[in-house]
């Protein structure tokens, strides 16, 4: 894996993180949390998919490597809203 194909990952884990965070409603960290929340969202995502024995509608192929976009997103959401669950943190306060 060269550098620019993991640069590549490494921006569409952060996507798929940023997306899974808007979809819950955190709003704490910048670019490397999210992008530490897409790989994460990846495997918590892909674990879920194999146990559940669903497909991938979405994969995309970078260096040679599989990443489940669809999946990632799922497993970034899931993660945050377990991190926010059991930290309280990044509630909303109108």
């Amino acid at each position: 894996m060269t550098l620019i194909d993991f640069l590549i990952l490494a921006i569409v884990a952060a996507i798929c993180g940023s997306l899974g965070q808007a979809i819950v409603g955190f709003s704490r960290g910048g670019c490397l949390v999210a992008m530490a929340l897409g790989f994460i969202g990846a495997v918590v995502g892909f674990w879920l998919k194999n146990a559940l024995g669903l497909p991938e509608p979405l994969m995309l192929q970078i260096a040679g490597s599989d990443f489940p976009v669809v999946w990632s997103i799922i497993g970034a959401a899931l993660f945050v809203a377990l991190i926010t669950f059991l930290t309280g943190s990044g509630r909303r306060r109108y």
